[in-house]
């Protein structure tokens, strides 16, 4: 083979397959065109033939009232019937996950019964303590009898079954949904209802510190990727029966759970219901955690800022519901969704209430001068150096000529490359596994940034700004603001590179005007300081807790009260007032 065939068949690799090479037949292209395969027409088969049967049986109910209505279904009284139905749903047996045992109930003459659970997410003590072993062993003084269906099951669920939640299935699909959840059901002869009883034991990790928003003082648990775990956690805080969690299901193939929780006479109703109407909304696949629908339910979804709030803290989301917000839970997803969220709201963290108010606001105006400095250094030193050198002390801007004499390149093209280098070692310190990760983005930032400036290649100020800048947005509490922040900073720089201060200030104003007019959920994005005329307490500084004794006004609640107006009644210094009772 000579040179030339060697480089044909490097260029293109299809010279080089045969006959018996395995390639997909469309190459990945449309599947509109291609006939339906055998495994979608037998779906198709099974979904109408449960369909006509459900018809058929609901015109037989249809005289003996809407009791009789309830309990149709496509359920067959044979078991084996039943069995292979279910069976042929869950691809057995090349799906090995299904798993059915076959046993029969303690009775004189012995009736059988199926068992049917999906490994890896049941309980199998609680299978075997709570269902098999009454089955099996303690059923002989029911009495049962092969022919008695409905009456049989009726008698297994009142005295056998000791599971904790017991729930009558009439049809396949919801069989097939409590199995995927689950729960075990059980299938007796000559009966067209199936149990299913609650043995869920989904692999999940303990409760753990908070990754992203860790305190000093205050509590120090987070959520996890269990939502019925993450709900307790919050009910934990929240002992109150108005407190009110609604089960919403997303994804057509995943079917995950989504738990909305919101106080009923506190939280808007009609934020209530938006939030609902966008969750039953999203009509896709899979939706596999809570950043992937908050991008489907998110208001301006084009924007670099975000319109609601993630958190992993307990504490957080318990204090959002007592203000009238509402939390959604994406089950196998460690943080919740805030409905809405303003944009102090971002600024701001747990800590800030846990603290007292003089150094919680001090925390907050840290924070806010580290969202300027992140925003608008870059472009700044760009307007002093090429536009407006005057700004500045005469002997400073001396410096900063005589440090950027022997740089070859101009200051836009330098602090770009260095924001670049500067997010390739976070984004590397990010994925790098352990806890080498940080020592590998301090160090590349160490040596990188010396051997730059000996090298000649940028200034040492231009050193100390991206670092500056850098380490102003580490300190934005919020990773997605951050992002955002990130983002919008390289426009305004480019704003400024072109025209200089002018570009600065109309890039800053459009941001402003963009602000002003977003809104999350029917709340303007910068309120309570825009959009509202109630009193401003809880946006840039944080007053004394006993002073707040509204909640936010930018928020149609039902109640806006959360404590009496004179909370400290102890201290002689305080007004003596008969107010009214919070919450």
């Amino acid at each position: 083979m000579n040179i030339w065939e060697r480089l044909r068949r490097l260029l293109d690799p299809s010279a080089s397959m045969g006959d018996d090479t395995f390639i997909l037949g469309d190459g990945g292209g449309s599947g509109a065109g291609r006939p339906p395969s055998a495994e979608m027409l037998a779906d198709a088969r099974m979904r109408t033939e449960a369909l006509l049967t459900r018809l058929d049986r609901l015109v037989e109910a249809a005289p003996q009232g809407k009791d009789a209505l309830e309990k149709v279904g496509d359920l067959s009284t044979s078991l084996d019937e039943n069995l292979q139905k279910l069976k042929e749903l869950f691809r057995a047996p090349p799906n090995k996950d299904l798993i059915d045992r076959t046993i029969l109930i303690a009775t004189d003459p012995p009736v059988r019964a199926v068992l049917l659970f999906i490994e890896g997410i049941s309980d199998k003590t609680v299978i075997n303590d709570n269902i098999m072993q009454p089955l099996m062993l303690l059923a002989h003084e029911l009495r049962l009898e092969p022919g008695q269906g409905d009456d049989a099951v009726d008698r297994i669920e009142r005295r056998l079954l000791a599971g904790h939640q017991v729930s009558r299935q009439y049809d396949r699909a919801s069989i097939a949904e409590s199995l995927l959840s689950g729960d075990t059901v059980v299938l007796v002869e000559g009966a067209a209802v199936a149990l299913a009883v609650e043995t869920k034991e989904p692999p999940v990790r303990s409760v753990g510190d908070p990754k992203t928003e860790q305190v000093i003082w205050g509590p120090h648990d987070a959520f996890n990727e269990a939502w019925r775990v993450n709900v307790a956690l919050v009910r934990r805080r929240l002992k109150d029966p108005r407190l009110v969690t609604e089960i919403l299901t997303v994804g057509e193939v995943s079917k995950t759970y989504v738990g909305m929780l919101y106080i009923d006479t506190i939280a808007p109703p009609a934020l209530v219901a938006e939030v609902k109407r966008r969750v039953e909304a999203v009509k896709v696949d899979i939706v596999n955690g809570a950043g992937t629908l908050q991008q489907y339910i998110m208001d301006n979804p084009h924007s670099l800022l975000p319109s609601t709030l993630l958190t992993e803290r307990p504490d957080r989301t318990a204090a959002y519901l007592s203000e009238g917000h509402v939390a959604l839970f994406v089950d196998t997803s460690p943080t919740a969704i805030i409905c809405p969220t303003t944009f102090w709201a971002l600024l701001q963290t747990a800590e800030d209430y846990y603290l007292r108010w003089p150094f919680g606001s001090t925390l907050r105006y840290i924070r806010l001068g580290a969202l300027v400095i992140a925003l608008l250094l870059p472009s700044l030193y760009i307007v002093v150096v090429n536009y407006h050198p005057e700004m500045v002390p005469t002997p400073l801007m001396l410096f900063i000529a005589q440090s950027r004499e022997p740089v070859p390149m101009p200051s836009v093209v330098e602090l770009l490359a260095m924001d670049v280098v500067f997010e390739l070692i976070r984004e590397a310190g990010t994925r790098i596994p352990g806890v080498i990760g940080p020592t590998v983005g301090l160090v590349a930032s160490l040596v990188l940034g010396q051997a730059a400036v000996e090298a000649r290649i940028v200034s040492p100020v231009l050193i100390l700004v991206v670092a500056t800048t850098g380490l102003a947005s580490f300190a934005l509490p919020n990773y997605l603001m951050g992002w955002g922040i990130r983002l919008l900073r390289f426009l305004l720089l480019l704003l400024t590179t072109l025209f200089g201060f002018l570009g600065l200030a109309a890039g800053l104003y459009a941001l402003v005007v963009h602000a002003s007019a977003q809104r999350s959920f029917g709340v303007p994005y910068l309120a309570p300081l825009v959009g509202t005329t109630g009193p401003v307490k809880d946006a840039i500084s944080t007053p004394p807790l006993y002073r707040q004794e509204e909640r936010p006004p930018y928020l149609p609640l039902l109640n806006r009260r959360r404590q009496k107006e004179i909370v400290r009644q102890w201290d002689p210094q305080s007004p003596q007032t008969n107010s009214p009772e919070g919450g």
